[in-house]
């Protein structure tokens, strides 16, 4: 019997569990994937966005504005690559200053600090590779960019900690409730709870009908990201957005904290949940798009493409509250953009939530906010790498050249409190297989590590969890 069960541990499910693991309550999180952050939380702009974009008073406009400054502490926290670079909002007629000016008094009245328009002049001084179209740009200082499965792993580790509890590859399959106690049916037997938090990003409307709530409906909306190599990374030195649509944010360039180039997302509603394809078609509609921003982009430098889900609520706006056919059931759904910013404030807002709807909160004198920091050889200084040679060879031994990641790295990533079990999962976690040959060197060397650290034979080792297996057992 469990006080609270999140279901889903992705960005927002994690900050619910760090936020409920500062209290003395049994937490447990549990998600039908192989790791965490397997679904939007991993594939996105991994953007801190400033808050000018929501409509003001809804809970985007309020939980972006709370988490944005939230950020700054989380990271260093967290020990979560974070870079406050600013962004631009471009336009490319003069009459769309009429555009920026409702933007910029939008964000006045979200709470946005700082918001300037600025000229052709000045907006060529900060970003060289602008359109030479560009006629003004809207200029928030407050934004920033973010590693989104770090932020999401670090957070559900702090939470794990601090004693939560996290069950991965434990589907939901059932909800009934009786005597004020839920009933989950799941792959990993049946759980307990008094209180049940649905974090569940996609798939929280079907959480939600298993309960007897028709509510809501989650639509996913689909967008195409290509990322560009490390000598393409300070091309822009801004996240670069264009006007914002009624699909979203739009196009947008942007450095990010590893040091390359992103681009994307389009945006297309779409039926299938599971569907993270790309198409030739998204691709050069996100290229050419961007290249209104920045027409020099060159194609040549990409080295993968990519889609993420969006979970684009019915309402408009997060839903977030007690669902009305239960007040122990708890949504926290339609966390699309700004969710990754939100995060941690729709944790506080969530708690406060399940105490008013009277989950008693009582302080753990013991809980820690930090996490133990780890420096990965490629953030190390030459004197600093020596030392850690010395202390351990394997810090001396390669594996992923493009990023310089090394044998220690990967065997750090699959010791960690949640750690790697699969070679998509050192990869989030090490960089292994990110560079420019897409895992083309490294990835025979990953396996060989994984196969020893787990204690299972190589052809057990997979990709991604289930199935995915990299080499299939010689039979007779």
């Amino acid at each position: 019997m469990y006080d609270v069960v999140v279901v889903g541990a992705g960005v927002t499910g994690a900050f619910i569990a760090r936020e409920l693991s500062k209290y003395r309550l049994s937490i447990l999180v549990i998600d039908k994937e192989s790791d965490v952050a397997m679904g939007t939380s991993k594939a996105n702009s991994a953007i801190v966005h400033a808050g000018y974009d929501a409509v003001p008073g809804t809970l985007k406009a309020l939980l972006n504005i709370r988490g944005n400054k939230m950020m700054k502490r989380i990271s260093e926290e967290l020990d979560v690559s974070f870079k406050m670079t600013g962004s631009l909002v471009v336009c490319f007629s003069k009459d769309g200053i009429f555009e920026l000016e409702e933007l910029k008094i939008r964000g006045f009245k979200n709470g946005v600090e700082d918001l300037e328009i600025i000229g052709a002049d000045r907006l060529r001084e900060m970003e060289p590779n602008i359109s030479p179209n560009a006629v003004v740009a809207l200029y928030a200082p407050s934004a920033g960019i973010i590693c989104p499965y770090e932020l999401t792993l670090h957070a559900m580790e702090n939470a794990v900690e601090n004693g939560a509890e996290l069950k991965l590859e434990c589907e939901l399959s059932g909800i009934s409730y009786d005597r004020e106690v839920f009933r989950l049916e799941t792959t990993k037997g049946v759980i307990e709870c008094r209180y049940l938090v649905n974090a569940a990003g996609l798939y929280s409307d079907t959480v939600a009908e298993m309960a007897g709530d028709h509510s809501f409906r989650i639509n996913p909306r689909k967008g195409e990201y290509v990322l560009l190599d490390k000598i393409y990374g300070s091309f822009v030195n801004r996240v670069i957005f264009q006007l914002p649509t009624d699909k979203g944010k739009g196009v947008l360039v942007t450095p990010t904290v590893d040091g390359n180039l992103l681009v994307g997302p389009n945006a297309e509603d779409i039926d299938d949940k599971t569907d993270t394809s790309t198409t030739s078609r998204g691709l050069s509609e996100v290229i050419n798009v961007a290249r209104l921003s920045v027409p020099s982009l060159d194609t040549r430098g990409i080295i993968t493409s990519f889609a993420g889900l969006r979970a684009t609520g019915s309402t408009g706006d997060f839903i977030i509250g007690p669902s009305p056919v239960n007040n122990k059931l708890i949504h926290a759904a339609g966390i699309e953009s700004p969710g990754l910013t939100a995060a941690p404030a729709i944790g506080e807002m969530v708690a406060d939530v399940l105490k008013k709807n009277g989950l008693k909160l009582e302080d753990k004198p013991d809980y820690c906010p930090y996490i133990e920091k780890y420096t990965p050889s490629r953030k190390m200084s030459e004197s600093q790498w020596n030392e850690a040679v010395k202390k351990d060879p394997a810090h001396g031994r390669i594996v992923c050249r493009c990023e310089k990641i090394t044998e220690a790295d990967i065997v750090a990533s699959i010791r960690r409190t949640i750690g790697a079990r699969n070679v998509d999962a050192v990869k989030r976690r090490t960089r292994a297989g990110m560079g420019r040959c897409q895992g083309g060197f490294c990835s025979p060397r990953v396996v060989e590590i994984l196969s020893k650290e787990l204690g299972i034979p190589f052809e057990e080792v997979t990709k991604s969890g289930g199935k995915s297996v990299f080499l299939l057992k010689k039979t007779k």
